[in-house]
């Protein structure tokens, strides 16, 4: 089964760019998506530009409206994502618990819909 791990934060809580904290989530980072790789369960995943390149849309009225910004008020953003291929939600907790914002932040673990599964 397909799960997206979403990574959430608080832009305050990550460590600081170009401190030794920094350096050392990027490399365990690098090290989650390595051992992601290594299990052959990853399907995929990126980190995302910052909320002020967003632009949200949605249909009202039959007429299109779109906003700068992320819809959503929350204090934390969505920052990245990983697509895994998993056996279970207990196997997709594992791993989104060796993401690094889990220690600053919220990782959000939903199964993908598969279209292709007859119900």
């Amino acid at each position: 089964m397909k799960y997206m791990l979403l990574l959430y934060a608080a832009p305050y809580k990550e460590p600081a760019y170009g401190t030794p904290e920094f350096d050392e989530m990027m490399a365990a980072f690098a090290a989650t998506s390595e051992t992601y790789k290594n299990d052959g369960v990853l399907v995929g995943g990126e980190g995302l530009q910052g909320i002020e390149t967003a632009t949200s849309l949605r249909i009202t009225s039959g007429k299109v409206e779109t906003m700068d910004g992320p819809f959503a008020e929350t204090r934390e953003h969505l920052g990245g994502y990983y697509v895994i291929d998993v056996d279970d939600l207990d196997s997709a907790l594992k791993y989104a618990a060796m993401i690094p914002v889990a220690h600053f932040g919220t990782i959000e673990v939903r199964p993908l819909l598969d279209y292709e599964v007859e119900n």
